[in-house]
């Protein structure tokens, strides 16, 4: 009797703790990388059925291991993963810069259908101002950037940059991101940590010229900052005046500033930040509501002696100014690590533990996808029955959108040993929703917080629940979700005898 008893309270705890862990409102993602076919294609020019079947793979893995969206790089080196009248198909996709893949297919098209009929978000990641990885080399066709606009071009650490500081080269990186803005069904614009490009030791960012021209008197840090914020600030205002629910996204290097330069930076000791370095101002750009996540790169491990993970979460949660604050963590230091924090698993889960301890309504993204095809840990089975067995719901933005969905009415009838549940919704403005099924057994209370008693977030309006019959009783409810993840009152409560 004790030991029954024993063991009841260990389960009790144990669901408890997972529970605990696993909150309803999670962003999970993943990146999927393309320059130089990090995460997808596997390598240039494959057919396009295989192309497609990689990718579909590479879906399936990541929603078996509780994501909720994917950031796929569409546009590595003023290139593209899609139809494009402005640049050129990219070579890491069809083995030839500027030739279309064989057979024809556009793969941002494929790619945001396969991601939403998984229920996840599809963010559209640009990196807006590198041109070549490798200066010396251009194998673009004529339509290329480097080739109508040398004269905003500047070779510089051995790639080949557009200069931020030009008012029409931004515009036209502008251009760019918008065109896909409108033609593709994506759920966000994401941009990376490169604007003007990292500092290398003993050589100067060329755009003297530029700055001699459009300077206005600002010292040249000042102005470069303003040219990144000016680019920032428009880019959004043009994303929300076409389609208002597109969030725009930055994954900015991971410190800001360090405290020994500035009173308000980190108590960190990076070699260089977004400030300084980069010229990226990210939290004026929060603070001035221009963007609508932020996903620092927080790569280090907590042990980190220049830029510890512990002192770096709670800092960036603490400028989040209403906005969302996401994680990127560096899934790819377990691929290579032999000894120290990476050669386990404690270290990455400590860091997503630590995400949920101390930041509500936040998440992560691991960089990147084709890690957890190289790591020999069972970090996918801490994740996939563990720290993610449950399903999340994406943070909901309530600035951008925060009326939800009529709720449902439902009906259940037998079918066969199980339940089907059928509803309705009144929907007028037609909005693509999807719908979370829950279900509570032998008159437990009704509890919608509860992601581990959901059973389906699913875009159709019937569910068949076949181990219904398990219990002595099942109250169902279901919910609407609008695509910005605003959550439907709860509809009626359905059970059957």
């Amino acid at each position: 009797m004790h030991r029954a008893i024993t063991l009841f309270l260990l389960t009790v705890i144990l669901s408890s703790s997972l529970h605990a862990q696993s909150p309803k409102c999670e962003f999970r993602g993943a990146w999927i990388a393309t320059v130089g076919n990090i995460d997808w294609p596997s390598k240039p020019g494959l057919p396009a059925i295989e192309q497609q079947q990689q990718f579909i793979q590479r879906l399936d893995q990541l929603k078996t291991l509780g994501c909720n969206a994917v950031i796929v790089q569409i546009r590595p080196v003023c290139d593209a993963f899609y139809a494009s009248k402005i640049e050129p198909w990219s070579r890491y996709l069809t083995g030839r810069q500027g030739e279309a893949p064989f057979p024809y297919y556009d793969p941002l098209v494929f790619m945001i259908e396969e991601t939403h009929k998984r229920n996840m978000e599809f963010h559209a990641w640009f990196n807006p101002f590198r041109a070549l990885m490798d200066s010396k080399k251009n194998v673009n066709p004529p339509n290329h950037v480097t080739r109508t606009h040398p004269d905003w071009i500047v070779n510089y650490g051995g790639q080949s940059i557009i200069d931020p500081g030009i008012p029409d080269a931004r515009a036209y990186v502008i251009s760019v991101i918008m065109d896909v803005v409108k033609r593709y069904d994506i759920d966000a614009v994401h941009l990376d940590d490169y604007f003007y490009p990292y500092k290398v030791a003993k050589q100067t960012f060329g755009d003297a010229k530029t700055y001699a021209r459009y300077g206005q008197g600002m010292a040249i840090d000042d102005w470069r900052r303003n040219n990144v914020s000016l680019f920032i600030s428009l880019l959004n205002t043009d994303i929300k005046s076409v389609k208002p629910y597109v969030k725009l996204g930055i994954s900015p290097f991971g410190v800001w500033r360090n405290k020994k330069v500035d009173p308000n930076g980190s108590e960190t000791n990076g070699g260089q930040t977004d400030y300084d370095d980069l010229y990226a101002d990210v939290l004026l750009w929060m603070q001035k509501g221009w963007i609508d996540y932020l996903m620092p790169q927080l790569y280090w491990e907590h042990a980190s002696h220049a830029a510890p993970f512990g002192v770096l979460l709670p800092w960036w949660y603490g400028h989040c100014y209403r906005r969302h604050v996401f994680y990127g963590l560096g899934l790819y230091r377990m691929t290579t690590a032999h000894s120290g924090p990476w050669a386990g698993l404690n270290e990455m889960l400590w860091q997503i533990k630590d995400i949920r301890g101390q930041c509500p309504n936040s998440g992560y993204t691991f960089f990147s996808a084709s890690s957890f095809d190289k790591i020999k840990l069972p970090l996918a089975d801490s994740l996939q029955q563990g720290y993610n067995k449950y399903p999340a719901l994406i943070p909901p933005m309530t600035w951008l959108d925060s009326i939800p969905p009529a709720a449902p009415v439902v009906k259940a009838t037998h079918a066969g040993a199980g339940t089907q549940l059928n509803w309705q919704v009144n929907n007028p403005q037609k909005e693509p929703l999807k719908y979370v099924v829950y279900r509570f057994v032998n008159n437990e209370p009704v509890d919608l917080e509860r992601n581990d008693r959901i059973l389906s977030i699913q875009q159709g309006q019937t569910y068949v629940d076949a181990d219904a019959k398990r219990f002595k009783q099942c109250t169902y409810i279901v919910t609407a979700l609008d695509r910005l993840w605003n959550e439907s009152k709860a509809s009626n409560k359905v059970s059957l005898p």
